[in-house]
């Protein structure tokens, strides 16, 4: 026989006590958060286990098989719950325990001998297979939220080793796996074990790139966001809008109107609480793809998608009227401050960011003229074509 399926064994022990240290001493830099914990935990169990049941015939069968198959089901599903917690999901340790006690029980019952063989291998399959299914389903679920490629990466690198643990499942449910000697297996089992080893391997570098990628969108996503209001900022406007091609779009800006005699009479903590609560007042008003930039000091803008001018102007009242109910509950204040407000539209046509800009600002200071705590929008004929 080519393939010896007793050193594929040992050699996947190996392999996974070796990534599983790896991922452990990552965890001990503090930097990662805890998947690294949780991942290096379940390759260290599932590489111990691996390794126990490799021994078959060599050590006690409690440890070899009972423990050894315990430790594999243990593995699989610390595998999974790194991934949930890797996710930001909850994956409470009273919770992980009781599943893994659960999942272990019918091993554990079952009796010893050679007409057990395949029904152990047929479980511990089954059990594998869902926990790989279940993994594949939460990085598609990280790929989807987060639109991290490496998520979906994994996904994929799940689903063949999901497979394999289905076709082996069947085999052992069929009797082709099966005792005294489970070793003297088809050469398909064989192949199936070999290739699990580089599956593993490989999800192995590739939760490290998810991590790499996270941490690069998030570094990104810092960098174009206003720390104090969480809205974008300059530059985060700029790359967002971009994206938005050549589709029509309404932009609106505002001003914070007495901003400074607010500032000086209340303080600037009192001037940062009202840029605040503008934003999440303006948060609440806009779609999910429209986009909140602070320009700078007081001055905001919103682009809305896909928004007429009629469409626009009633957003923009909205925004204005909450933030005045916002701002009159807010304690201690002896001046309510408001909102001026300019609108633009670019119907069609390739307008630029700053075009759609200088015709809010014309509508804005046409605002302020009138007295502020109001709406204007360029005339219909200065719409940005």
């Amino acid at each position: 026989m080519i393939l010896d399926l007793r050193t594929i064994y040992v050699v996947s022990a190996m392999t996974l006590l070796v990534l599983g240290g790896v991922h452990l001493a990552t965890y001990g830099t503090g930097r990662f958060g805890r998947w690294p914990g949780w991942w290096g935990a379940s390759y260290l169990v599932l590489g111990l286990g691996t390794l126990c049941v490799s021994l078959r015939g060599v050590i006690p069968y409690g440890v070899s098989i009972q423990a050894g198959n315990v430790l594999t089901i243990a593995g699989y599903l610390l595998t999974f719950f790194s991934v949930r917690v890797f996710a930001g999901r909850p994956a409470p340790g009273h919770v992980c325990g009781l599943v893994l006690a659960c999942a272990s029980l019918p091993v554990l019952l079952l009796p010893s001998g050679d007409m057990s063989v395949s029904t152990r291998l047929f479980y511990v399959s089954a059990i594998c297979c869902l926990c790989d299914l279940a993994v594949l389903r939460e990085s598609f679920g990280i790929h989807r939220r987060e639109r991290l490629f490496s998520a979906g990466l994994m996904a994929w690198l799940y689903l063949p080793t999901t497979a394999i643990f289905l076709v082996r499942t069947l085999m052992a449910a069929t009797g082709e796996i099966s005792g005294p000697d489970p070793y003297g297996a088809t050469m398909v089992h064989n192949w199936m074990a070999s290739t699990a080893v580089v599956f593993v391997a490989l999800r192995s570098m590739v939760i490290v790139l998810m991590a790499a990628e996270r941490s690069h969108n998030q570094l990104t996503e810092v960098a174009h966001r206003d720390p104090l209001t969480q809205a974008l900022n300059r530059g985060g406007l700029t790359q967002s809008f971009a994206a938005l091609g050549t589709q029509p779009v309404s932009l609106l800006v505002f001003d914070v109107d007495h901003f400074k005699e607010l500032n000086d009479t209340h303080g600037h903590a009192a001037g940062d609480a009202i840029l605040q609560l503008f934003a999440r007042v303006a948060g609440m008003e806009l779609r999910t793809g429209d986009l909140l930039a602070r320009q700078g000091g007081d001055e905001f803008v919103a682009v809305l998608r896909d928004t007429s001018r009629g469409n626009a102007l009633l957003v923009a009242e909205r925004i204005r009227l909450a933030f005045r109910d916002a701002v009159r509950e807010m304690p201690a204040l002896q001046t309510f401050p408001t909102l001026s407000i300019g609108v633009s539209v670019r119907q069609s046509g390739d307008v630029d960011l700053e075009m759609l800009l200088h015709k809010a600002d014309e509508a804005l200071y046409y605002s302020k003229r009138k007295g502020r705590d109001r709406v204007e929008a360029c005339a219909e004929g200065e719409q940005a074509a």
